[in-house]
């Protein structure tokens, strides 16, 4: 049986430091031989395994922290609930976005499509009209005909480029 040193639950003082030292023995090669564990400030030493001894009121306070009372649980299981409700809210309303962006889609398609239709009849009709054959029927069989030099009436204007007439015109004179 060979001896060897660890460190553990006796102190030694060597100069200005601390150390922590105790013998276990091995039995055979590497086997270690089972020692009870120590008792009282010992046992605490030995829990933290060769960390600095924990103070009573940590000791308590990690104590408290790993309890978990009823009113805990049911706070934790509320939190959990709102979470829950709350990713599937965000769901939900994605969801209703994106259709709502399909929908969008699809009516703008529409209306390119309808765009392009009413383009196509009114390049149509306005290639059937003949103006020249319109200018005709008018002169020839409505009897219309151009006016003359004293007919036409010349006005000025500031605002717009076009004039309304809303009574008769008077007689030049």
């Amino acid at each position: 049986m060979a001896q060897t040193a660890r460190y553990a639950n006796r102190r030694q003082q060597n100069g200005n430091r601390t150390t922590v030292r105790s013998r276990m023995y091995v039995d055979g090669n590497t086997v270690r031989k089972y020692q009870e564990p120590p008792r009282g400030r010992q046992r605490q030493q030995s829990a933290s395994r060769g960390k600095r001894p924990v103070s009573r009121a940590a000791q308590r306070n990690r104590v408290k922290a790993m309890n978990m009372t009823r009113s805990f649980v049911v706070f934790l299981t509320i939190v959990l609930i709102a979470i829950l409700f709350s990713c599937v809210n965000y769901l939900h309303t994605k969801s209703q976005i994106t259709a709502q962006m399909q929908s969008v889609a699809d009516l703008e398609s529409e209306l390119n499509q309808i765009k392009e239709e009413n383009d196509a009849y009114y390049s149509q009709v306005m290639s059937s009209v003949d103006l020249t054959a319109i200018k005709e029927k008018a002169v020839n069989e409505l009897g219309m005909k151009y006016p003359s030099e004293d007919q036409v009436i010349t006005y000025q204007t500031e605002r717009s480029s076009y004039v309304r007439q809303y009574q008769d015109v008077p007689q030049a004179e």
